[in-house]
């Protein structure tokens, strides 16, 4: 190998690691996922004490929702969006499931879901890019990815889970809508979902079509409605002391 492609090599290596925004925040630290086509994602990754890394454990992926746009890698995993990284990361989680937890980052005015493509939306298809490649650098269960979302990341999880089945184990959409035809195809797939029934933002009936169209598959998918709740689910949902407890006994079908 030549001088100038060691260059380039530690260049991208140095871009996929360096921190951008705040280093390190509540144990996530700031990285750059570089796609194949050479587009940049920030991202927060959470690892689990070293003592525990020693054999495969689950990848939690958060998809934030518009709140957590932009280019700062902080607001992913702040404001709105701190109840479903922190859930997952904390200390009573991190105990009795210790876990990586991802949580990417888009800019505005990008959806996570392009519901009218047969293909992921071009930054699920960077999360996907990412997954992978976070998978060849830790032990990571493939059988145990895990996908959830709220809002923006809700219909991003509906939507990739659709398309892109094989690769979770289960997935969580809170708030969310999308393409009812597409939900055959995860039938076989542990989805727990969430919506306040005074959501006026994404209405309730996105998801109500949308697990209906599961269970008309035959999926057992579960379904919780808060009747006093608005576009605010993520407040109750991540705070179910059975939610993490449900998610950690799902693992990948290979049927």
């Amino acid at each position: 190998m030549n001088v100038a492609s060691v260059l380039v090599m530690m260049a991208v290596l140095l871009i996929s690691t360096v921190a951008t925004g705040q280093e390190v925040v509540d144990g996530f630290v700031a990285r750059v996922h570089v796609g194949e086509r050479g587009t940049k994602m920030p991202y927060r990754l959470y690892v689990p004490e070293e003592r525990v890394r020693a054999r495969p454990l689950p990848l939690i992926v958060y998809l934030h929702g518009a709140g957590g746009a932009g280019n700062d890698n902080l607001r992913q995993i702040s404001g709105g969006n701190t109840a479903g990284t922190r859930l997952f990361a904390s200390a009573a989680v991190q105990t009795k499931h210790p876990a990586y937890v991802v949580a990417p980052q888009m800019p505005g005015k990008n959806s996570w879901s392009d519901p009218d493509s047969d293909t992921p939306a071009p930054y699920a298809t960077l999360v996907l890019e990412l997954v992978a490649t976070l998978s060849k650098e830790f032990k990571i269960d493939v059988d145990r990815v895990y996908l959830t979302g709220q809002s923006l990341g809700g219909r991003g999880t509906w939507d990739l889970v659709s398309k892109r089945p094989n690769v979770f184990a289960a997935a969580v959409p809170l708030c969310g809508d999308g393409n009812a035809q597409r939900m055959r195809a995860a039938r076989t797939v542990p989805i727990w979902a969430f919506h306040g029934a005074q959501d006026e933002v994404v209405p309730v009936a996105g998801s109500r079509e949308l697990v209906a169209a599961l269970k008309s598959a035959g999926s057992s998918v579960k379904y919780t409605e808060y009747p006093d709740v608005g576009h605010d689910v993520w407040t109750r949902a991540y705070a179910d002391p059975q939610l993490p407890v449900w998610l950690f006994a799902q693992k990948r079908s290979r049927r």
